[in-house]
Order: structure tokens, then sequence, then C-alpha cells
């Protein structure tokens, strides 16, 4: 038996090594399917199709594919802005397609500054007499932006239009921790420094209302003005200032009523809209189905239309999302992860540095930390512009006070030139529930800060003057940055945000561009002929299995699937109001230290894995635990 017994171990030893084998062949395999680069044979004669299904982003983020995997829920579907102006400028130019299609009945949004640039991309390749087509099912404020610049615009009949412009409802939660005796500890500088009142007020304040009026006045006149300009026989008084009469008089028919007011040039379904593609690009060999049309997919065309890189480098690093410690994104500014990017880009033969910036802001540390690493670039004398996207404020607006020239464009939203920390406490609490403390100090700082207990007097003191401290270094940074006092920045900061245009009369910036321009300027500065350089963007190699591992999951978990008629777009927004919820309550537990963050500005809500309803409630439970 002894024997018998240790041929069966022997055996079942090498059972489990085949196991353990065939399992790293399968793994090796699927990450070689996974990573498999998009082949560029695809592309033929006919149209490019673009499914806008998801988000318009500056920097797709990284998909953590076990986690995804496990959870079954697949992130929303994100494409890089400047993919799809680079796409479209490519297609201007490219005999083989006839017609850019753009579906955009699964869109959901994304910035204004960002659906300007593909909007104008759309106008360059009207220009060259192709014809650029969109498909919705109901169209929106992003969807509107875009569709103005189209050749023709189509709806389903059982869909039409509704523009909202910007604003909205933010949160408030004073009311709610009196009731849970928490006490919000807040410091900070700055009147208008808005991004701490969820945590002290029921209500917005007057100084918020005056500041955030002022700024979604002016992206709505700008939102106005472009579609009027790329659109002119739409209607967008009747729309907008009566929508309840401009709706009844199409007898509550929302797609006669966007067709009647020139939002929308044809009402028809897929096949029907397929019909009509297939009159201008051909009729497709590969499908019978009714209303296939010969068309390229948007990847592919990107593969194989990948723009040479001769010449010297100019190289771009992108600064996207919130900004935290550490080594998170690409989606998320980590002060580390782009530090490092810049620190090793400090060895390259480059012939200049572009920051593109995209984020509210984020942790003081984690701004300063990209700003030095900024500066070490700058040490080598070579020009360093920043270029502005939807959002550069804050903490956003911190790293760029390190550059030679700042671009911006008249919607983008910049300043909020303050800061703030926010520390719970929960002596009041644990006093309800019969939790006391007590002890014995050689300081007044012994044991501090005391989130059980409280804080004494000369704690609460040095962290406010901490936190004036550093709204001081910013003062300086920007004043230096843009050769003002700082008593001239102080009356232009507080906390205080700006569109593109007011700043740019204020000098918070230099002149209006977008990345182009930046690069361009760059060029200039470091003597280089157009032809002679080419952008390099640090960090740029996401995984490829991105897109496969979206898929690999069901479709129908991931909000940017459904079709967006209005009442699938109020559900789009309950998700988006517990990412919300979630974040401003993980904002007030999370140890952040002292934050440069904008309120104010439009934030990244898209409801990711793990951050819907139950991830909120996680954070609540968090939240009463402590």
């Amino acid at each position: 038996m002894s024997f018998v017994g240790k041929v069966w171990k022997v055996l079942v030893g090498v059972k489990d090594g085949l196991v353990l084998i065939f399992m790293l062949l399968f793994f090796l395999a699927l990450f070689s399917l996974l990573s498999a680069s998009p082949n560029p044979g695809q592309v033929r004669d006919g149209a490019l199709y673009i499914d806008m299904s998801g988000y318009v982003v500056e920097e797709r983020s990284q998909v953590d594919p076990i986690a995804t995997l496990l959870s079954g829920q697949a992130p929303p579907i994100e494409h890089q802005a400047r993919d799809l102006v680079r796409a479209l400028d490519a297609a201007a130019g490219d005999d083989r397609i006839k017609a850019v299609v753009m579906d955009l009945t699964t869109f959901i949004g994304g910035g204004q500054v960002h659906m300007q640039e593909i909007g104008e991309a759309m106008d360059r390749v009207r220009k060259t007499e192709k014809p650029v087509f969109t498909y919705a099912l109901a169209y929106g404020d992003d969807h509107m932006h875009l569709a103005a610049h189209a050749s023709e615009v189509w709806a389903d009949p059982l869909g039409g239009a509704m523009i909202a412009g910007p604003g909205g409802s933010n949160l408030y939660y004073a009311d709610l921790l009196e009731r849970l005796n928490i006490n919000a500890r807040i410091y900070r500088v700055g009147t208008f420094k808005a991004a701490v009142e969820p945590y002290s007020r029921s209500s917005m304040s007057d100084e918020a209302r005056e500041n955030i009026g002022a700024l979604y006045g002016a992206l709505w006149e700008e939102w106005q003005a472009n579609v009027k300009k790329a659109r002119p026989s739409i209607d967008l008084d009747r729309v907008t200032k009566d929508p309840v009469a401009w709706v009844e008089e199409s007898s509550g028919d929302l797609a006669k009523a966007a067709l009647a007011a020139g939002l929308v040039d044809k009402l028809g379904d897929k096949v029907e809209f397929g019909t009509r593609v297939a009159e201008v690009a051909g009729e497709d060999d590969w499908s019978k189905k009714p209303g296939a049309y010969a068309k390229s997919d948007l990847t592919p065309f990107l593969a194989d239309t990948a723009p040479s890189k001769s010449g010297k480098a100019i190289a771009v690093v992108t600064v996207a999302g919130v900004i935290v410690d550490g080594e998170a994104g690409p989606g998320t500014a980590g002060g580390t992860r782009i530090a490092n990017l810049l620190d090793d880009a400090l060895d390259d033969d480059i012939a200049g540095l572009v920051v593109r910036v995209n984020s509210p802001g984020g942790s003081v540390l984690a701004s300063e930390e990209i700003l030095r690493a900024i500066d070490r670039h700058r040490a080598k004398d070579i020009p360093v512009a920043v270029s502005f996207a939807n959002v550069a404020a804050s903490g956003g607006y911190w790293v760029a006070t390190s550059s030679d020239r700042i671009f911006a464009q008249p919607e983008t939203i910049t300043g909020s030139i303050g800061v703030f920390a926010v520390l719970p406490t929960f002596e009041d609490a644990a006093g309800e529930i019969g939790v006391n403390a007590d002890g014995f100090r050689t300081t007044p700082l012994s044991g501090q800060p005391d989130l059980v207990a409280g804080l004494t007097p000369e704690v609460d003191a040095i962290l406010q003057a901490s936190v004036t401290d550093t709204y001081s270094d910013f003062l300086d940074r920007v004043s230096k940055a843009r050769g003002k006092t700082n008593a001239e920045v102080d009356t232009i900061a507080q906390g205080r945000v700006w569109d593109g245009g007011s700043a740019r009369q204020l000098g918070l910036v230099d002149q209006f561009g977008g990345l182009d321009d930046a690069l361009a300027w760059v060029a200039g500065q470091a003597e280089l002929e157009e032809g002679d350089w080419h952008p390099v963007f640090l960090g740029e190699q996401v995984a490829d299995y991105n897109s496969l591992i979206r898929q690999l999951v069901s479709a129908d978990a991931a909000p940017a699937a459904r079709s967006t008629d209005l009442f699938a777009r109020a559900a789009i927004n309950r998700e988006m109001m517990l990412s919300r919820i979630a974040a401003d309550v993980e904002r007030l537990t999370d140890a952040r230290g002292i934050q440069a963050y904008c309120l104010e500005c439009p934030t990244d809500l898209r409801p990711k894995s793990g951050k819907t309803a139950a991830g909120m409630i996680e954070v609540f439970r968090a939240l009463v635990a402590n």
C-alpha cells in the first residue's frame, strides 16, 4: 500500500504540473490574442464608420482586466478626442473614404472643447466634398454640438432632440452630517472656493451662485454661437426659450418637433439611413442585410493611417482627471506616475514639451510633484507650452505655472486659484453612543489630530495656517508665471472659476488654441520647420486588450450600451448622480491632504465598475464606521 500511495502522489503531482502548464499556455495565448494590433487590411472603399458609443475623453483610462472580468461589469466605452480628430482629418484626404458616418445612438457625451474640436474636423471633411452623416435616437446638447457640423442629420422617428443648456444641481450634505453628529472641519482660502460648501451648507452660497452663473452663461453663449455658425438654419430660440410650446406644436412628437426646428434633416430608421449612405459609399459586398453599406471601422482605419514619425520629437504629457498622489492612471492624474513619465523622458532627445491638461485639480502635493518634473525639463532650455482642454482649474492650473506659454479655448474652464482641506471628526457621534475620550497631553499637540476626542484649538489654528500658507504659495507661483503681483493675482483668484475668454482677458492664459497650436508654437520656438518634427505622447502605450476586455463582459452591464432616448438618459443621469454621491463622500473620508480642486468644474462622473449604487453604499458604511 505504501508503494501504491507513493505512485499515486507522483501521478497527482504530474497531473497538477500538466494542469499548471496548460493554464500558463492558455493565458499566454489569451494575452497574445488580446494584445494583437488591429489589422490595417480591414480598411476598404466606402464610408468611415465611427461608433460613438460611450464618452469622449482626453485620455482613455486603463481597464483592470482581472477586476473587470470578476465583476462582470464593463466600464463605459471611451474615445480619445485626438484619435477622433486624427481619423476625420485622415478621412478627408483618403480616396478610399467616400463619406463619414457618426453613429450617436448610444453616445453619452464629452467636454465642450472636445466637441468643438471634433466638429471642426468634421467641417474639414465636408470641405473636401465628402458628406458627413450622423444618426441618433435622441439628440442632446453634446450630440447636437457634433451634428451641427454634419451634412445630413438623421433621427429615428421614435426619437427626437432636447437642448438643456449647461447647469444643474449640486448635492449638499450639511444636514446629513449634522444628523450623523459628524463635524466636517473645513479649512479654506478663497471667497469663491465652493468645493467645501457641500459639507458646510445645505444650499449654494451667493458668491458661488454668482461665479457659476457667469461661467455657465459664458459657456452657453459660446455653445449657441458655435452651433448656429455651423448650422444657420437651426431655430435655437424656439427650442430653448419655450420648449413646451415647441413640443406641443408637434403634438408631443419630439422627432417631428426636432425636424421642424431644424435640429435634424431626416427622420428614418437605421435601414432607411443605411440605404441613404449606400448611395454615396456604395453597397456592402460582404453583407446583404437591409441597410448595409460599404464601410471601414474606426480602429483599423486609425491603425492603417498612423502618422509617420520623422524628424525631432516633441513630447506631450497628459494630465487628465482628478490629480491624486501616487501611480494612478491613465484617466486619473497620478502625480508620481506623471512625474516619472517626465523624468524618463529627460534623457530622450526631445525638442520641446507640451503639457496637455484636462483636470479640475486635486492634491496639492501631487500637483507640485508634476510641476517640479516640468521644471526639470525647463532647466534643459527647451520650450514648454501648456494646452488646456475642457477643464484646467485649481491643481490643473497649478501645474501650468511652469511653462513658457499657456493655450486655452473660449470654452475652457480654468482658474479656481484657491485651496482647502476637509477633516471629519466624530466626537459628537462618539458621545451619543457612550464613547468618551480622555487622557494626558504633554503639549497641545499630543495625540492630535484626534478624530474621536476632537481637535484642540492649537491644532485647528495650525491646520488653517497651513492652508493659508499653501494659498500664498499658489499666488506666488501664478504671479511669477504671469508677471503680476500677488495682490493682482489675489483679486482674480479667491477660488473663482473663469471661462477661457475671461481668463485670456485677465492674463491667466496667453492665447486661444488647441493641442496642435501648442505643438506648432513649441516647434517654432525650437526652430523646426513643418515636417521636421512629430509629437510623442508619453505613456501612451495602453494595453491593446482594453476594448476586447470590455466586450468579454456583458454589454448590457455598461451604461454606454443603452439606447439614449429621453427616459434612458434619465437612468444614465441617475447613475451619474450615484457616482457623484460616492465621490463626494469619498472626498470627505479619504486622507487626501490639502486640495486645490474645483467643485464648479464638470467632473468625470462616468460610472465605473464598483462605483455604482453598491459602491456608494459601501462608502457610506465606511463613513459611519469611522
